[in-house]
């Protein structure tokens, strides 16, 4: 009597252990996924755009000459190449 009716409850025997470990799981994933896709390569290319900004903004204004700008431009692509 007990069998029959417990195990056509919330699924038997196989829900317990699927809710125990699988919400857990599926969380863990979700929060890893979630902080991979916020913090991926577009943070570098970022920053990397903003100081190539500041660099073109400072030669333009002649805070720094054509010589000095070409060699931080290079210094910047090295750092983004390698």
């Amino acid at each position: 009597m007990y069998g029959n009716e417990w195990m056509h409850g919330w699924g038997g025997m196989w829900s317990g252990p699927l809710l125990m470990w699988g919400l857990p799981i599926l969380l863990i994933v979700l929060v890893f996924w979630l902080v991979r896709g916020s913090s991926g390569s577009s943070v570098q290319s970022k920053s990397t755009r903003d100081a190539r900004t500041i660099l073109d903004e400072r030669f333009a204004s002649g805070e720094i000459d054509e010589e000095e700008y070409q060699r931080r431009r290079d210094a910047l692509n090295d750092r983004n190449s390698g």
